[in-house]
């Protein structure tokens, strides 16, 4: 959850360090620092509490200068956020600085066991804790920094992406990773670069290597890039070409990366479907469930598992794999899915879900996937990332880097090629009415110009938060395939502009909910044209019986509602089985502009990091 960067090469660290934090203070931003080895070799470390821009002002006009160094960016486990927990950490003797993503969780008996052999601590945190542990095996056996760290890490349980740098060693860096992404980026004229993802290395190069599970690598001035299991086994490094561009992970002219991200999605809905639907011959092409078609025919239930916002898309998923597929569906909290002894079965599917594709609790519960030998599917956003190399197959959503917090385009992308399975699934198995599945391939290939249409109503959207964005709570009401976008439309809200909002089903607001709205509560009802339309409008009128303040999303033409809802926002007319990627639009909207009137920080709300790599 933390933003690692680190560089050894010909240039100056610093500026490189410096930026490379800018580009990944979405990962966390409760305190920066850097460490530089300057000429001597002279270890200087910086860092303090806050963002990158409180680190730079402690940094002034100092000058720090070298060509190897680490930065990091805390979301903070151990200790609050404050100047001394914040990264980098040294060792005892203050030799040795070490960056760290991750938890280790048997911190407290090795921080026992090191107060009995001397040693002192500073700061709360369990990565001190490692850098004082790495110093003490190379004091008591003699070896080598690289052997010492692999030792060490060879005593610590749970999770880490670690960078360390050490005064006696000027010309080499060395990286770890165990549950917890890492990347080294190899950059022309022996420069190389190290980052928890690629945002910080693309300008650079888009070469890079990624480090799997307990390796270790070495990275030399002179002598390159070398890695290793903790196991001593030799790895040959595999370098891959990055197809991200330096402008997708720049604002592009918007005031926030999540108003880019939010009118980006005509385009990343379309990149999701794109190569894998055939409008002209009405067929759907997922190589991923065609090359493992013996698993998904033989499926006796589907298990999804994801977290947030991948959560919500899960449960979108549950109505559309029931309806064409046919196969019963169960959508699990990956976070509690491995500690409830789940009954897993051979002929099970688990889909799960991350925009990331580092998330550690859907990671754990792939990995339990598996160890019962059910088929495991990845549904994720990052080419190269740890549940991409963990699953069976998979499918990527293509959305492009998603910078802001709060999920966006990475939510609809999702939306788009988990309709793509259920279809694909239903049509060969022949479990979807063959009239209805070629009118929905027809109609995902429009839904893109559809989004575009409803982003044209941004000012009423701006107009509407204007009048709630002082609401204390909200209610967010939806029906059927709706109802997962009620829960996203309200943990939104709640992420962003930090206003209490609830997402119900409809009918199940008489059996509590019901109880809070009064004059002075915004009820939002997703009301657009299915099966049950007419049933959502009766609890339309016993929201506005009871005085809330409706905002209604419905079908364009849709006149019922015009008379009872305080706003009406109109979406474009398409199978209700698609609605999830039009009705979620206006409700992104309208959390940005809440939360900007209410002048949050949108694009790094308090308390929350993008990618959740520890439990």
């Amino acid at each position: 959850m933390c933003g690692i960067v680190a560089y050894i090469g010909s240039q100056q660290a610093l500026p490189i360090l410096i930026n490379g934090l800018q580009r990944l203070e979405y990962r966390g931003y409760d305190s920066a620092g850097v460490a530089v080895l300057e000429e001597g070799p002279r270890l200087r470390v910086a860092k303090r509490k806050g963002r990158v821009a409180d680190l730079l002002e402690a940094i002034g006009e100092d000058v720090i200068a070298g060509t190897i160094g680490i930065g990091h960016t805390r979301w903070a486990t151990h200790g609050p956020p404050n100047d001394v927990n914040a990264h980098p950490h040294v060792s005892g003797v203050r030799d040795l600085a070490l960056i760290h993503n991750g938890i280790i969780e048997n911190y407290h008996a090795l921080k026992q066991s090191l107060l009995q052999r001397g040693h002192q601590f500073e700061s709360d945190t369990d990565t001190e804790v490692l850098a004082h542990l790495i110093e003490e095996v190379r004091k008591t056996t003699g070896k080598p920094l690289f052997d010492a760290v692999r030792i060490a890490l060879n005593e610590v349980q749970g999770a880490y992406a670690i960078v360390v740098l050490d005064e006696s060693n000027p010309n080499q860096l060395i990286a770890a990773r165990k549950s917890s992404p890492l990347v080294i980026g190899v950059g022309s004229e022996g420069d190389y670069y190290v980052a928890s993802d690629a945002t910080p290395i693309i300008e650079y190069t888009a070469n890079v290597v990624y480090l799997e599970d307990e390796e270790i690598a070495l990275i030399e001035r002179d002598n390159g890039l070398h890695i290793r299991t903790i196991h001593n086994n030799e790895v040959t490094p595999e370098i891959i070409e990055l197809e991200m561009q330096l402008e997708a992970i720049e604002k592009g002219g918007y005031e926030h990366f999540m108003l880019k991200e939010i009118f980006e999605q005509p385009r990343s809905i379309a990149d999701s479907i794109r190569g894998r639907l055939n409008v002209k011959q009405g067929t759907i092409h997922m190589a991923g469930i065609d090359d493992h078609w013996d698993q998904w025919q033989q499926a006796g239930r589907l298990v999804i598992v994801a977290c947030g916002t991948s959560w919500h898309a899960g449960l979108v998923a549950e109505y559309l794999f029931e309806e064409f597929a046919r196969i019963p569906v169960e959508v699990e909290y990956a976070s509690e899915f491995r500690y409830r002894n789940p009954i897993i079965r051979p002929d099970d599917v688990v889909i799960a879900i991350s925009q990331s594709g580092e998330t550690a609790d859907t990671l754990a519960a792939i990995q339990l996937a598996k160890q019962q030998g059910a088929h495991v599917f990845g549904v994720c956003n990052v080419v190269g990332s740890s549940i991409s190399r963990e699953t069976h197959a998979g499918a990527y959503t293509h959305a492009g880097p998603e910078i802001g917090v709060a999920s966006t385009k990475a939510f609809t992308a999702q939306v788009a090629v988990l309709t793509l399975m259920a279809l694909h699934i239903g049509q060969k198995k022949g479990t979807v009415p063959p009239k209805r599945y070629y009118r929905l391939v027809n109609e995902l290939a429009t839904i893109p110009k559809k989004v575009e249409s409803v982003l044209e109503q941004e000012p009423l959207l701006r107009q509407i938060a204007e009048d709630f964005h002082e609401s204390t709570n909200a209610l967010y009401l939806g029906r059927g395939v709706n109802f997962p976008v009620a829960l996203e439309g309200a943990l939104k809200l709640k992420e962003i502009s930090y206003i209490h909002a609830e997402g119900y089903p409809a009918a199940e607001m008489k059996h509590g909910p019901i109880a809070l709205i009064d004059a002075e509560m915004p009820v939002v009802f997703l009301a657009t044209t299915d099966e049950i339309y007419e049933k959502a409008v009766s609890n339309v009128q016993e929201v506005k019986a009871r005085g809330g303040r409706l905002i209604a999303v419905v079908t364009e033409g849709n006149r019922d509602l015009a008379q009872l809802a305080e706003y009406v926002i109109s979406v474009p007319p398409c199978d209700e089985a698609l609605a999830p990627l039009l009705s979620t639009i206006p409700l992104q909207l309208l959390s940005y502009h809440i939360a900007v009137l209410r002048g949050c920080n949108v694009d790094q709300p308090r308390n929350l990091a993008k990618s959740v790599t520890v439990e």
